[in-house]
């Protein structure tokens, strides 16, 4: 399935974007609970949860993805994985 920019909007049904070009970047030894990411055609990014692939999606910009990233990067989700 190929789809253009208009019509994808945050918490689509991630099935609407297709099944094609999804990614699992942090898969880990976690029982397949993984994030899986999909690059647009516009740059934006969808995630969906891999254990439920028709769920929502959601949509972020290159610019939110960065900002998350560098965050991460920078130890400011750390206290997330504290237990």
């Amino acid at each position: 399935m190929t789809m253009t920019d208009e019509g994808v909007y945050n918490g689509m049904p991630a099935h609407d974007l297709g099944e094609q070009g999804w990614e699992r970047p942090w898969s880990g030894p976690n029982g397949g609970q993984c994030v899986e990411t999909k690059q647009l055609a516009d740059g934006r990014v969808a995630v969906r949860q891999s254990t439920d692939p028709a769920g929502p999606a959601l949509i972020y910009t290159p610019e939110e993805i960065a900002a998350f990233l560098r965050g991460v990067k920078e130890g400011l989700a750390d206290h997330l994985a504290a237990g």
